[in-house]
């Protein structure tokens, strides 16, 4: 048995309002067919129903499925469908099976379906990449993709561009998306956000007792232990000189002024607002690296 009639014959084990149609006359949908299905199951009327199976009945076009104003999940996967024209009123669509089917386009017939979460698209003859994965764009809740066996998935850049295009992708043609992948695709389609992201630091001064061995390249002193006398400051209005070598107290007011420290971060490896809710894990700390120069 396949992976989506198992599926279905789960949610409708459910007792769920689902509706099987087994008619190759896509006229019936509307008429006769599902009037004797609703009434087999006890649906009171075409908004009861939240499932439709219409999979496997060599179907070429269907009629309007706006009357099914609650429907959730609909197969109509193995069928010989050209146009989706039909989905228009079907915004609560979580759920879509169009895989083997005769599909060529589908610009304009799914951007409205902003509820989508698993969408099978695979073997049919979709060829424009752009065009296609634009059309998804605005689903946000997309978390499962099928497009493999379509021309578009010939495209050298295909698996990385979808991954670019829809972030909410986690899993692309039965494949997990994984990190490394994000960052590619990023860095792929991102070049001057990604320099820029990779370029970005957190600097400040550092107050660093004095003593404290510290290298430095622009330094050219030998290293030294520097050690005030005890009861001399700077600025005490006195006549000590609190060094042998006045020089030795220039050059601990110049390292103890000049340190500097920087902090970046790898900002590819932080999870975006997105990918935090998606994931619904606790955050890892992040990996800071630390440099300290004069």
């Amino acid at each position: 048995m396949s992976s989506h009639v198992t599926q279905y014959a789960e949610y409708k084990s459910l007792g769920t309002a689902f509706l099987t149609c087994p008619t190759r006359n896509p006229g019936s949908v509307l008429s006769g067919a599902v009037e004797n299905q609703l009434k087999t199951c006890g649906f009171k009327s075409n908004g009861d129903v939240i499932g439709l199976y219409l999979a496997r009945q060599g179907l070429r076009s269907i009629p309007s499925l706006s009357q099914f104003n609650r429907l959730k999940y609909l197969w109509l996967n193995n069928n010989k469908i050209q146009d989706l024209n039909f989905l228009i009123k079907n915004y609560c669509l979580t759920e879509l099976y169009l895989n083997n089917n005769e599909l060529t386009d589908i610009s304009g017939a799914l951007k409205h379906l902003c509820s989508l979460q698993i969408l099978f698209l695979h073997n049919n003859e979709l060829k424009k990449l752009g065009k296609t994965v634009k059309e998804l764009k605005g689903m946000i809740s997309l978390h499962t993709l099928n497009l493999f066996q379509n021309p578009l998935a010939y495209d050298p850049d295909y698996r990385l561009y979808v991954i670019h295009i829809l972030p909410s992708v986690q899993l692309l043609d039965r494949k997990l998306v994984t990190q490394r992948e994000r960052e590619s695709a990023f860095h792929l389609y991102n070049p001057e956000r990604s320099l820029l992201v990779q370029s970005i630091a957190f600097g400040k001064r550092v107050k660093t007792p004095l003593g404290t061995p510290m290298g430095s390249r622009r330094c050219t002193h030998p290293a030294r232990r520097l050690i005030m006398p005890s009861g001399c400051e700077f600025a005490d209005n006195t006549n000590k000189v609190p060094f042998e070598n006045p020089e030795d107290a220039v050059l601990v007011r110049a390292m103890t002024r000049s340190l500097t420290e920087f902090s970046s971060v790898d900002w590819n490896k932080v999870a975006t607002c997105q990918e935090r809710r998606l994931q619904n894990k606790a955050e890892e700390p992040l990996e800071k690296l630390t440099v300290q120069f004069r």
